[in-house]
């Protein structure tokens, strides 16, 4: 069974509105197994014991908070030991021109150092679900579809463990 973290860094809330559906949403497909948990409270060796990582950031100045980038930065400890993983990523930001995209580009460019596989959207949100201020239904579906392609893509990968 697929092991899933969906870590998430918030100071307004809305990341965390996104992290809750993504987390629940995963857990309607059968076989996987998801843990949900704020960044500052994910220790760098914990990210070995998961087959799939789903970092969630606002924006801040077009990247994602240092409290984010920390856990990536004291994630080298492991480098190697998290390849072949799934990785993803989502933002939430003020506006719609708040540097969303390169945020989940920042996020997707430290897992494909790891080693990891990074699943785009052909629909919607191309590279992760971004959420502008309060998410709104937009948003929230495409956490709920993103979700499901996670979870669908990782029971693909992982079904042997």
């Amino acid at each position: 069974m697929p092991k899933v973290l969906v870590m998430y860094y918030t100071r307004t809330g809305n990341t965390q509105v996104m992290a809750q559906e993504i987390s629940e949403s995963m857990k309607q497909v059968s076989g996987i197994e998801v843990d949900l948990k704020p960044v500052v409270e994910v220790e760098p060796s914990e990210l070995k014991n998961y087959d799939v990582l789903i970092m969630g950031a606002p924006t801040y100045y077009g990247s994602m908070p240092w409290e984010c980038k920390k856990l990536i930065d004291d994630s080298v400890k492991y480098h190697g030991e998290l390849a072949g993983k799934l990785g993803g990523a989502f933002t939430s930001s003020a506006n719609i021109g708040g540097g969303n995209e390169t945020t989940l580009l920042n996020i997707h460019h430290a897992w494909l150092i790891h080693g990891m596989v990074v699943l785009g959207m052909h629909q919607g949100d191309h590279y992760g679900p971004v959420g502008i201020k309060t998410p709104d239904e937009r948003s929230l579906n495409c956490c709920r579809n993103y979700a499901r392609r996670m979870a669908e893509l990782a029971c693909r990968l992982y079904s042997s463990h």
